[in-house]
């Protein structure tokens, strides 16, 4: 049986989820939310290209992405003047864009400067201030879906996320069974076999170990900034069972989807940022599309912990940065543009010279978008997000 079969067949036939034995009935037509959570610190800039910018062309000599035109495969798909999408989700994403069903909102993240991924992926799911005591067992979707009736919430993850704690009540169902990644060591063991009994075998044999070391550790950080979450190929392959369980049962979601510390070989229109992407984008439209009509009563809310660096580093990757781009889907939310404070991207405009500036703070973001999509008032949104100023987008 194949792997794709087995997974649909397998999560099929598992049982319905339930809360304490009750079955989830949310009102046909009412507001569903998904937050989907890019663990590792996504590169935005070769997601939303800033095309007319030639210091990003300057910054980035091996992995910019082409500027728009009809003649180029790998170029950018032009969204106005400013933006364009990467040619990794021009299929899959680009369509949604044109109906208006997409949005982003670039300069957008936390005050955390910590630059840690687990510093700041805590900060962002707890949802409070940054300076001052924190509560652990207050995550802000857990304080959205107490403000809620009928907010049905559900976590596609191992474990309950940070961002749903503080309710024992909410249910999480595991997505991670596809799409694991693991050394191979073949070739290791053929070049050290050719240069076995030469004189070039001990210089060899300690570079080969030097370099499996390195790998080792960059991917202990990479799988540690995961956190177990779920590969982009699995949440493509995936997507569709999670659709069927929102539009049926559930109504307020998170899942977390790993695999984006790009700090080597991260490629341009090509290469292991654009097969990410890629895959994302599948499962993000399959989503779209397996929930029929309730798409119009669904918003997805894409967040990163941070950004990356401007200008790439010496190893063909990008390191950790500040400033990120979220993305906001929808039947009906006000999309086809990007939307928040901007600034011309430039030398200048650079935050600390190295990263995007923080103009769109997330929690004021997501308030604001709370506000629109289920009415909530100042009070509310000052329990869901202490503290912060809500920014009315005008996203739904």
């Amino acid at each position: 049986m194949h792997r794709r079969q087995f997974l649909r067949t397998g999560l099929a036939a598992a049982p319905a989820l339930t809360l304490a034995g009750r079955l989830f009935a949310a009102p046909v037509g009412s507001p569903r939310f998904l937050c989907l959570f890019l663990r590792g610190g996504y590169d935005c800039a070769n997601l939303l290209v800033p095309w007319s910018s030639s210091f990003y062309y300057d910054s980035r000599p091996k992995i910019a992405i082409a500027r728009p035109d009809a003649a180029i495969t790998d170029g950018a798909l032009a969204l106005d003047s400013d933006w364009a999408l990467a040619p990794a989700v021009r299929e899959s994403l680009g369509p949604l864009y044109q109906q208006r069903q997409l949005l982003f909102v670039p300069f957008a993240g936390t005050d955390d400067l910590s630059r840690s991924h687990f510093e700041t992926q805590d900060s962002i799911e707890l949802g409070q201030p940054v300076t001052g005591p924190r509560d652990f067992n207050s995550g802000f979707l857990a304080r959205l879906a107490g403000k809620l009736r009928g907010a049905a919430p559900i976590a596609f993850t191992d474990s309950l996320p940070l961002a749903f704690k503080g309710d024992a009540g909410i249910a999480s169902i595991s997505m991670q069974r596809v799409g694991k990644s693991q050394f191979d060591d073949t070739q290791t063991a053929t070049l050290r076999g050719m240069y076995t009994g030469t004189h070039l075998e001990a210089a060899v044999t300690e570079g080969l170990e030097l370099q499996q070391q390195m790998a080792q550790a960059m991917q202990e950080e990479m799988q540690a900034a995961n956190r177990g979450a779920i590969t982009t190929k699995g949440f493509e392959l995936t997507a569709e069972r999670m659709a069927r369980l929102m539009r049926s049962q559930y109504r307020l979601g998170f899942v977390d989807v790993g695999g984006w510390d790009t700090h080597v070989n991260e490629g341009a229109a090509r290469g292991a940022l654009a097969s990410n992407l890629t895959s994302l984008g599948l499962g993000l439209a399959s989503f779209a599309s397996s929930l029929g009509d309730e798409w119009n009563n669904t918003v997805v809310f894409v967040l990163s912990e941070f950004g990356r660096t401007f200008r790439e580093n010496g190893n063909g990757g990008t390191d950790h940065g500040h400033g990120s781009v979220y993305w906001v889907l929808g039947g009906r939310i006000n999309g086809g543009r990007v939307a928040g404070q901007q600034v011309r991207v430039a030398r200048d405009t650079l935050f600390q010279n190295r990263d995007y500036p923080v103009l769109n703070d997330y929690r004021g973001i997501l308030a604001g978008l709370f506000a629109g999509m289920w009415g909530l008032g100042p009070q509310q949104l000052e329990f869901i997000f202490p503290g912060a100023s809500p920014q009315d987008l005008k996203l739904v």
